[in-house]
């Protein structure tokens, strides 16, 4: 099981969501973060993966859900947290297009499957506050 973090990004209130250019999930859309490093907490491996993949600066918040998925390549735990974006211009690297959303324009985009139970999360936690 690999342990993955998700960074759902808020800003004027909407969501930051990115398109994969390569790789296993080449061309669907996600939540951005990465995998959790040794000695890593989750909220340390979102703020420098996020640095990492935008070259933008956020604060973590709170915890919204846990996805598990098994895909044919990996067994994955992605665990979502509200972030906060707080400085920088973004600029993607392993994504060819990114968006700000609105939770109920996410049902337009084609989301990997693990990160489905966090777009519905979201979208709960959203009509709920």
């Amino acid at each position: 099981m690999i342990r993955v973090t998700a960074a759902i990004i808020s800003k004027d209130n909407k969501y930051l969501i990115a398109r994969k250019k390569k790789g296993n999930l080449a061309g669907l859309w996600e939540f951005p973060g990465g995998k959790i490093e040794p000695n890593e907490t989750p909220e340390e491996c979102l703020q420098r993966e996020i640095k990492e993949e935008f070259d933008i600066d956020i604060t973590v918040d709170s915890y919204l859900a846990t996805s598990r998925y098994t895909y044919p390549h990996a067994e994955i735990e992605l665990i979502g947290y509200h972030a906060t974006y707080i400085d920088g211009e973004l600029k993607p690297i392993d994504h060819d297009l990114i968006e700000w959303v609105t939770p109920e324009e996410m049902a337009e985009y084609n989301f990997a499957p693990a990160d489905l139970p966090l777009v519905e999360a979201l979208f709960d936690y959203n009509n709920m506050s």
